[in-house]
């Protein structure tokens, strides 16, 4: 649905973003990770066809963004940090406006925008001019209007920015619900947490170069190493006087039990457990101990700055 291949873009003598090659399959979600000014917007930008690339491609839906922009525009909800609100019209008006501009008829437009502003929280506050809307309602109108041409790619830049905890959370199972074999969705966010708990994929971007992408599992793996595990039982590890299995490494005691690495969970851990049982030791939990989003980029962002 989305493929890019050495994409580029060079402002005067500065290479804002680099030779990016991503792709995102029907039906994914990916988060794209950067500091500011990394080359997330820009990318976004040529993936919408309001840039034009310096160098590379990319296709959206299956339109080239430089030769077919209209196609792309239509296949595109695009969700900026600047929404572009017009702050006079009421928050029906205001998607009823952009119904027209998606070329909607004047039934399903209505429709669409009832059962979004419905779905917002903000039927209530329909006929409202805009700006007499707080920052959150204003994020939700706007990703409203994302929504309302039904298109199968969705570029949302930090989504849930301005809103409560309970507004995020909506928006949040908004996006998930979007998710189809028909949808894809590129997520620029901030937040590690929302990126881990929504994205199948994550690609992160430094300096306009892609650092690293792959599932949040692959980098885990592939930036912090193999996983660690913890082990709770009624007796003490040493006593057992027990051999690990192959690729698996005592490293000490934990806050609750002994603490192993693992290469291959899959394979070891199995037959950990099994002779665990076969000398009766009473085990309460093995559980993997977490490590997050937020370790894997900043493990990400040392591995680049140490070279």
């Amino acid at each position: 649905m989305i493929q890019t291949e050495d994409l580029s873009k060079k402002f005067g003598d500065t290479w804002a973003v680099d030779g990016v090659s991503l792709e995102v399959r029907p039906g994914q979600i990916l988060a794209l990770l950067g500091q500011n000014g990394a080359g997330k917007t820009t990318t976004v930008r040529m993936l919408t066809s309001i840039l034009a690339p310096t160098r590379g491609w990319a296709r959206i839906a299956g339109f080239d963004v430089s030769r077919e922009p209209e196609g792309v525009r239509a296949s595109v909800g695009v969700l900026t940090e600047q929404h572009g609100l017009y702050l006079r019209m009421s928050g029906v008006e205001y998607l009823d406006f952009y119904g027209q501009v998606y070329g909607l008829e004047a039934g399903e437009r209505t429709k669409r925008a009832n059962d979004w502003l419905e779905y917002f929280g903000l039927a209530e506050a329909a006929r409202r001019p805009i700006g007499q809307y707080s920052k959150g309602m204003r994020q939700k109108l706007a990703l409203a209007r994302t929504l309302l041409h039904d298109p199968p790619v969705l570029l949302l830049d930090e989504p849930t920015s301005a809103m409560d905890p309970e507004s995020a959370q909506l928006v949040r199972r908004a996006i998930a619900s979007l998710r189809s074999n028909q949808r894809t969705i590129i997520i620029c966010t901030h937040n590690l947490v929302e990126a881990e708990m929504l994205a199948d994929r994550i690609a992160i971007i430094y300096r306009g170069r892609l650092l690293t992408s792959g599932t949040v599992r692959e980098m885990k793996r592939d930036l912090l190493g193999p996983p660690e595990y913890e082990l709770r039982m009624d007796r003490e590890w040493q006593a057992l006087g027990m051999p690990l299995p192959q690729g698996m490494t005592y490293l000490g005691q934990g806050t609750d039990g002994p603490r192993f690495r693992v290469l291959d969970p899959e394979q070891a851990n199995p037959l950990f457990l099994r002779e665990l049982m076969k000398r009766k030791a009473g085990i309460v939990s093995m559980q993997e101990l977490p490590r997050t989003l937020e370790q894997v980029y900043l493990a990400a962002m040392e591995r680049v700055k140490n070279g």
